[in-house]
């Protein structure tokens, strides 16, 4: 139950500490990727790619090839109407089960970069004194960093003096989380989104604890009208069979998506079929063996975009054992997209799914099952 009372609570974010320079962002261990899901949402360039056959680069750097569009235009996180005063006090249940009063939106704190979008998207960005390393977008990088690589820092928090905090399931590490909380600052926790279905919820959720619940419920509902435009454009015939794979070469991580990876639906939904899921798979990301990629045979690869830089690019992905023994492989049909982005599950979503529709679709019918 979410209970309300009125009040009209600050917007500046004077006071703050200046920003200081953002550290290369690390990347995270096998065991956070598969604990976190791999929740690296982040607004970035939308550059989606399609590496293959006679690929090679632009005068304006953006990669070409013979299968596909070389990418797409930036997309800004959509600019807010005028939007309502929020109404304070409000009373949210946070997903660990918590009861959280929020009091005053002036100083947000937000703990993850598709919770932040949204936040910018409600109109409330002047309103957000500090981000995670995932909250990539342009409208946010001039607010200071909170995290180091993806773990939160208590202290870095609270020196902003926040008014409220926002995280999600994947926040952490959680004695960092009851830090903040055990010093009084309201801290609301959402439940990660993992599947484009639960873009409005989410969206609506975020609303509601920062006393905004109708203007969150125009932009779900602006949010889903978008996504519904998109899907209709989608064929449900001759899908590819589409793999998502997760790599880190510098650290030895090789995990292939599965069943509630996030990528799965955001495949599904662009109309490909998850190579992952369809073999059995049933944990969101599983270490690569080559057995498990020649039984998937996916006709498309789908890696991020530093994720494949990692790897040596397409000649060292061909190299690694079982990829050179799939279709993807044999064929050198590698779909990138920018980091954090595939997880945004945000109002930008609708963008990112046409742009890796356009992706799948431009793979030769012949390649397809």
């Amino acid at each position: 139950m979410t209970t309300a009372t009125h009040s009209r609570p600050g917007s500046s974010r004077a006071g703050g500490p200046t920003r200081a320079a953002e550290p290369t962002a690390a990347r995270p261990s096998p065991e956070r990727c598969a604990r976190r899901r791999l929740s690296l949402a982040g607004l970035a360039v939308a550059t989606l790619v399609l590496v293959g056959c006679g690929a090679g680069t632009a005068a304006d750097g953006r990669a070409t090839g013979a299968n596909g569009p070389g990418g797409t235009e930036m997309q800004a996180v959509p600019a807010a109407a005028d939007g309502a005063d929020p109404v304070l006090p409000i009373t949210v249940d946070s997903a660990d089960g918590r009861s959280v009063t929020v009091t005053d939106v002036s100083r947000i704190v937000v703990l993850q970069g598709n919770i932040a979008e949204v936040t910018f998207a409600l109109g409330l960005g002047d309103n957000v004194v500090g981000r995670d390393i995932s909250a990539t977008f342009d409208e946010a990088a001039d607010v200071p960093l909170v995290t180091r690589a993806h773990d939160v820092s208590a202290e870095s928090v609270l020196s902003l003096r926040p008014t409220v905090v926002l995280a999600d399931t994947d926040t952490g590490p959680p004695e960092a989380i009851e830090h903040v909380r055990n010093v009084g600052v309201p801290l609301v926790v959402f439940d990660t989104a993992t599947r484009v279905d639960q873009i409005g919820p989410r969206i609506e959720a975020v609303a509601t604890a920062l006393g905004v619940g109708p203007a969150g419920a125009a932009l779900a509902a602006e949010t889903d009208q978008a996504l519904a435009e998109v899907t209709r454009t989608i064929g449900t015939d001759n899908r590819p069979s589409v793999a998502f794979l997760y790599m880190r070469g510098q650290a030895g991580v090789y995990l292939l998506g599965g069943d509630g990876s996030g990528a799965d639906s955001m495949i599904e939904t662009a109309g490909g079929t998850d190579a992952g899921t369809a073999i059995g798979l049933d944990q969101a990301f599983t270490p690569i063996t080559s057995e498990a990629l020649v039984l998937a045979a996916p006709d498309i690869i789908l890696m991020t975009t530093t994720g494949l830089e990692s790897v040596g690019g397409i000649d060292g992905l061909v190299q690694i054992p079982g990829i050179g023994q799939t279709p993807a492989g044999q064929n050198r049909r590698v779909v990138t997209v920018e980091d954090g982005l595939l997880y945004s599950f945000g109002v930008r979503t609708p963008d990112a799914l046409r742009a890796l529709a356009d992706q799948l679709r431009a793979v030769p019918d012949a390649a397809r099952p």
